[in-house]
């Protein structure tokens, strides 16, 4: 019995974990659409991830309920101040974890799409280092550490 109790304990962790990776995910697209387009709609969302108009829509609802996003039918859709503030995390640690990845010297392109897999994964102490690193590297763009 200890070990389905492990198992079903791994799978409850990894369930969310990828529920804040989503929910990182979609507040950072929010924010670049909004700050892109001047406005984001659900339709915006599904182009982005390519996924389908009920996707966006029940994880909308869902980061709606967690405080995240405010909208209505039809209507736009905007960060709350905790949505904001998630979505300024997220940026910058995508940041962090994207400009490394160019100061090791991996091409523009690969560390866009590794950047967007990694940020979710790495601890603070990770990232500062990977801010240490990159600033020693003489990479671009260093940010205060977390």
């Amino acid at each position: 019995m200890p070990q389905l109790n492990r198992q079903s304990n791994s799978h409850r962790r990894t369930r969310r974990d990828h529920a804040t990776e989503t929910a990182e995910d979609y507040v950072e697209a929010v924010a670049d659409l909004i700050d892109e387009l001047g406005s984001c709609r659900v339709v915006d969302l599904a182009k982005r991830f390519a996924v389908s108009h009920v996707t966006v829509t029940r994880i909308v609802a869902r980061l709606q309920e967690a405080g995240l996003l405010s909208t209505e039918p039809y209507r736009p859709i905007f960060l709350t101040a905790h949505g904001k503030r998630l979505a300024a995390r997220s940026r910058r640690r995508h940041e962090i974890v994207y400009q490394f990845l160019l100061a090791i010297g991996v091409e523009k392109t690969t560390a866009a799409i590794d950047a967007e897999g990694i940020e979710h994964h790495v601890s603070p102490e990770t990232l500062r280092q990977f801010e240490k690193l990159t600033a020693q590297l003489g990479g671009s763009n260093a940010h205060p550490a977390i």
